[in-house]
């Protein structure tokens, strides 16, 4: 592969709503560049991007893929990323190492949830953005209401470039609407054509809107419109790249992926209008003091990249895709990664196409790159010449909304499960894993059902081993309501020394989490030096309640009295007698159970509202405010609701909200369950 200036080199990222197309597209933009022999298939899984073994299965993209082509004097580094909800953290490291998003909808479905999510994700990141209308060749598509959709969701800037030619329910070719020509397709074959009879009516008003927007891009092109000159095509393109760059001109293609038609048109207009990487501010901090820095992308300059992805590969290792902003990286050189304050070797470098790895000897400013072992180096991380002491901007993954316990199908294979999980969290940030210490379960913790069951194919298929998936324990607690005096005796005597220990404690509720233990004997009846003992015993048998063998919480004990034996007492005596003593007295103090509560934020549209307060209410949840929220066109319902309650919450806010619900949740305090529940919860562990 060429080297290219960064002025001749564009940086995309491929997205839009699951099963859109846009995988088949970015393989129509391979075959066209050459870089295939022949268009693979996502259903037959030949596809260069979706080569995963859980890819190919499943018929859908799992994580973001390259896919760099040379089209004509442009180098373009196209980055494939999923369209379904639960890969979300793919597409945020597609978009870090991208200048501009390329967003890909179906003629037929329109705008979708997905749609209108990656729009939000590209806006925030600040890149310019380019449509692709596909699938406009089925009979059932309609771009003139795909367009409508558009404007009414992402506003004014919506430009359409290219208008379909139609001959009853075929779909023909397009007329390009910049330079009012056409373009007739047979198979893969395409020719110019005069625009049809009947369609100038048609595009009229449509190149009118290009060049109103052309016009609203400098003040001397507005006084050349509103005089009634006719732009040169030079200053149409400029004026396009402009405003494609600012974000008043969102230029609309279409045409079909899969039968690549309309395909090299869109190619021509991302290597025309959508800018170069040194043309797109990038905001770093300094790295000893954390201030705000533009970074310098020049060549010429030291070399600064980031690392966006991570890729664990159980033959090859771990592999880091990284975009450089300065400079340039070399094979076999040492850089610093200034996260973590260590230099890094580094040894080959590739350029990845699908799963192909193409060996290169340097890779510079503007363009992506892959390195293989690198040691200390994650994602998200800097590397940079030492003295160039600056950490460029990381990327925002989202918290997991959903946990699953973990459980080995064969027994001792827990640290093989754990070891490849730990592998597999570097290359995906968006799950965890963490270990419940109380309730002695594993719990991995990821962005949905459909995440967590690909994590569990991908571990069986790299690394070996299998595991089960289950419900995680609620982490309940007891208490009591009542005060009560209760005696506990052991005496025990089996030749030689006996053992002795006698105590009346009384139980009584606080306010104090941890157990509080006092002592008020008078007269020596228990020796002081037993009284660390009664302690122990007291704060062991806290661990299990009598309802249901969970942790005793808001508890004092106070030792009123006793007994002991000059020769058989001893502290086990004591120990012992206290949890005689904890148990008949936490028994006759009116146990409760206690069950978590968690404070839930809902970020959702005003249209839903209704139904979420409503499933809110069936989760035995308590709202305690609603109003607008930070968030864009999103309402806030602020909820406190049993935690027990909460399992698949994601799954089933997504369904509720069709994908537009967002949601934080946290654990916010203990409080009494109701006997209905209470009495189920006994059951279950008894009988568990």
């Amino acid at each position: 592969m060429n080297n290219y200036k960064m002025e001749n080199i564009r940086n995309i990222a491929v997205m839009g709503h699951g099963k859109c197309g846009k995988t088949t597209l970015v393989e129509a933009m391979l075959f066209n560049a050459g870089a295939t022999d022949r268009m693979g298939s996502v259903l037959d899984g030949t596809s260069v991007c979706d080569y995963d073994t859980e890819e190919i299965k499943r018929q859908l993209s799992v994580s973001c893929a390259f896919a760099p082509v040379e089209w004509k004097d442009t180098k373009l580094n196209v980055i494939d990323t999923p369209g379904f909800f639960d890969f979300v953290g793919e597409v945020k490291e597609g978009l870090r190492a991208a200048d501009s998003a390329l967003i890909a909808l179906s003629g037929r479905s329109g705008v979708s949830v997905g749609t209108e999510q990656v729009f939000k994700y590209a806006r925030t990141k600040g890149v310019p953005i380019v449509f692709f209308v596909n699938k406009i060749d089925d009979n059932r598509a309609d771009y003139q209401r795909t367009l409508e959709e558009m404007k009414e969701k992402f506003g004014k800037s919506i430009t359409p470039f290219v208008y379909p030619i139609r001959e009853g329910d075929e779909f023909k070719g397009f007329v390009d609407i910049v330079d009012m020509t056409a373009r007739r397709y047979e198979g893969q074959d395409r020719v110019d054509i005069p625009v049809p009879e009947g369609m100038a009516e048609i595009v009229a008003p449509l190149r009118d809107m290009i060049m109103e927007a052309v016009a609203e891009t400098d003040d001397a092109l507005m006084n050349k419109y509103f005089n009634g000159e006719e732009f040169t095509f030079d200053e149409i393109q400029k004026a396009i790249r402009k405003g494609v760059k600012d974000g008043s001109i969102y230029p609309v293609y279409c045409g079909s992926g899969l039968d690549n038609i309309g395909v090299r048109s869109l190619m021509d207009g991302i290597s025309k209008y959508l800018p170069a990487p040194n043309e797109i501010a990038e905001i770093a901090h300094v790295a000893s003091s954390g201030e705000p820095i533009e970074v310098v992308q020049e060549v010429s300059d030291s070399a600064a990249a980031i690392v966006f992805k991570t890729i664990a590969d159980p033959y090859v290792g771990k592999m880091s895709a990284f975009r450089v902003y300065s400079g340039t990286v070399n094979a076999d050189s040492t850089l610093f990664n200034a996260n973590k304050g260590e230099n890094e070797r580094i040894g080959k470098l590739y350029m990845l196409r699908g799963k192909k790895q193409i060996e290169v000897k340097s890779v510079s400013a503007g363009d992506i790159g892959v390195v293989a072992k690198l040691d200390k180096t994650g994602t998200g991380d800097t590397l940079c010449a030492e003295n160039k002491n600056i950490i460029l901007t990381g990327i925002d993954f989202p918290e997991p909304v959903l946990s699953m316990a973990v459980e080995a199908v064969k027994k001792g294979d827990e640290e093989k499960i754990i070891s490849g999980l730990n592998k597999l969290a570097e290359e995906d940030p968006t799950f965890s894993i963490t270990n419940n210490t109380e309730t002695k379960q594993t719990l991995i913790n990821g962005q949905g059902e459909q995440h967590i069951d690909i994590l569990s194919s991908k571990l069986k298929a790299k690394y070996g081993v299998e595991m089960n998936l289950s419900e995680p324990i609620v982490a309940y607690r007891e208490t009591i309501r009542g005060k009560v005096k209760a005696e506990g005796k052991h005496k025990k005597q089996s030749g030689g020394h006996g053992q002795y220990g006698h105590v009346f404690i009384e139980f009584e509720p606080c306010v104090s989490e941890e157990m509080i233990f006092e002592e008020k004997v008078f007269g020596g009846s228990v020796p002081k030096n037993y009284f660390p003992a009664v302690e122990k015993g007291l704060r062991d048998a806290c661990a299990s309640g009598v309802l249901a063998g969970y942790p005793v919480v808001n508890l004092k004990a106070t030792l009123v009295d006793g007994s002991y034996h000059p020769v058989d007492s001893s502290e086990m005596a004591f120990k012992t007698a206290a949890a005689i003593a904890f148990k008949d007295g936490i028994a006759n103090a009116k146990p409760v159970l206690l069950e978590p509560i968690g404070k839930l934020r809902v970020y959702i549209p005003e249209a839903v509202m209704g139904d979420i307060i409503g499933d809110i209410n069936k989760r035995r949840g308590q709202i305690m405010g609603m109003g607008e929220s930070d968030r864009e066109g999103l309402n806030l319902v602020e909820a406190e609701v049993p935690m027990a309650e909460m399992f698949k919450y994601a799954t089933d806010l997504r369904s509720m909200s069709q994908g537009r619900g967002t949601f934080t949740f946290a654990f916010e305090r203990y409080q009494e369950a109701p006997a209905n529940v209470a009495q189920k919860v006994i059951e279950d562990r008894k009988n568990s």
